[in-house]
């Protein structure tokens, strides 16, 4: 206390401590004032004048920010402005300049490197191709042919046609395949055969019982087998080529969190997806024959026809469906949709609610090189083979500079990016019985790589 007291006294005698003791805080406020300045200054639109074009629409309010269940997806009901508010950007620049937005984010750069390989790493890809085809195995949960159910569960006996053939395809390959044991000890993964496009057509079961069908039968299974317990289902997997298959896991955790997903909804966005834990499928088309010859004349610039079932789709044909350059439609298209492709240097894939379609698959077969515009869709086969090689992969952002963005990509670039599309379309093609390389033995590449290099004892009593 007698120490407390000499040293105010000391400061009340010393003159200079009292300054220091004034200036003090009259520092620090003004600190505090021009960090606040510089934040407000930085941040705020009234310190800035964006000098641009307006062109004005429609004298309608600006729509509020909505989710994407509830825009009301029409091209004549500003697109543009909905695909903004949800990208949290502002959508009054002008056409005419070819929204310079993509220039400040450096959007319009390179898109294309030629100096690539369609494949990461292909001779590290082709040794252990060789050793996936002599030593993988998979054991399939047996069923009985008389269960009520055997339709889920068996392979179909016919030809898979159809956007969602890609699922059916793989399991009738896979069970008359070489990669099938009967002896579940050597088995590297364990496949669940349930279809969720059989489900949906099933009368008993529908869309709304898939969820229940796929949580019983793992439940089954748990209790009749040893092999889910040992590892949580980490080393199972299902296919799953229809969007409704994004849902069917809800029931069950477990093969969300754990088990191998091979679907072809592969959003970063979509719940239980889980990057190089799960697998992108690609959505193919079944088409007989050979693909078309590749030296078709392509006069026009992009091509792209769908639903305007999303708010990117609804921008792009907003923006782009006057356009002389990029054909952008949509509903029903009158001429043939091969032709159209055939005609087209690149064709659109943009994403939907659900991001599985397949105009990738589409393009790749008539020689047209992709133009992915999907923001954070994991692509399929992307382990493998380099996307940056026969295809553009464009922000969603950059819609209203697409043109500027393609016609950047010189002859021989646009060159280089189509021969290579000619070289891996055969990984895009379904064959029963399979061809090396195709649809069926890239997707048990994929298999491979994500099979434990740990095996699991089991435990006997």
């Amino acid at each position: 206390m007698e120490k407390t007291s000499f040293l105010l006294y000391h400061v009340s005698q010393n003159r200079s401590s009292k300054r220091y003791f004034f200036y003090l805080p009259m520092t620090s406020a003004f600190t505090t004032f021009f960090l606040i300045f510089i934040y407000i200054a930085t941040t705020s639109k009234f310190f800035h004048t964006v000098k641009t074009t307006i062109y004005i629409e429609s004298e309608e309010e600006r729509p509020s920010p909505l989710s994407y269940q509830n825009i009301p997806i029409s091209i004549d009901n500003n697109a543009e402005d909905f695909f903004f508010d949800t990208l949290k950007f502002n959508a009054n620049f002008s056409k005419d300049t070819q929204w310079s937005i993509a220039n400040l984010f450096g959007s319009v750069g390179n898109y294309v490197n030629n100096k690539e390989n369609v494949f990461h790493d292909s001779e590290t890809f082709l040794e252990d191709y060789k050793h996936m085809n002599k030593s993988f195995k998979i054991y399939v949960y047996p069923y009985n042919k008389n269960d009520p159910f055997a339709n889920i569960l068996l392979p179909v006996d016919y030809q898979p046609k159809g956007s969602y053939a890609s699922e059916l395809y793989f399991k009738k390959i896979l069970m008359h395949s070489h990669f099938i044991t009967n002896d579940p000890t050597e088995a590297d993964l364990f496949f669940m055969p349930f279809s969720i496009v059989e489900m949906r057509h099933d009368l008993r079961i529908g869309v709304e019982g898939i969820k229940d069908f796929v949580k019983n039968y793992v439940v089954n299974i748990s209790q009749t087998y040893p092999y889910w317990n040992r590892t949580g289902g980490a080393d199972h997997f299902y296919v799953a080529c229809h969007s409704s298959s994004r849902s069917a896991m809800e029931k069950i955790n477990e093969v969300q969190f754990n088990s191998i997903q091979v679907v072809c909804s592969s959003s970063y966005f979509l719940s239980g997806y889980v990057a190089h834990k799960d697998a992108s499928l690609p959505q193919i088309w079944p088409r007989p024959g050979d693909p078309p010859e590749s030296s078709y004349i392509r006069k026009q610039l992009a091509f792209f026809a769908g639903q305007i079932n999303s708010p990117v789709r609804a921008a792009l044909v907003k923006i782009w469906r006057n356009d002389t350059d990029i054909f952008a439609h949509f509903g029903r298209f009158k001429k043939p949709y091969g032709y159209q492709l055939m005609r087209s240097k690149f064709c659109l894939h943009v994403k939907v609610f659900e991001v599985n379609t397949a105009h990738i698959s589409d393009a790749l077969y008539y020689g047209c090189v992709p133009i992915i515009i999907a923001d954070r869709h994991d692509l399929p086969f992307a382990d493998i083979l380099n996307w940056n090689s026969f295809s553009v992969v464009v922000a969603a952002v950059d819609i209203p500079v697409l043109k500027r963005v393609l016609q950047r990509i010189s002859f021989d670039e646009y060159s280089w990016l189509q021969s290579n599309v000619l070289k891996v379309r055969k990984h895009f093609k379904w064959n029963d019985p399979p061809v090396d390389h195709d649809a069926f033995y890239i997707t048990m590449y994929e298999l491979w790589l994500r099979r434990s290099s740990v095996r699991v004892p089991l435990m006997r009593v």
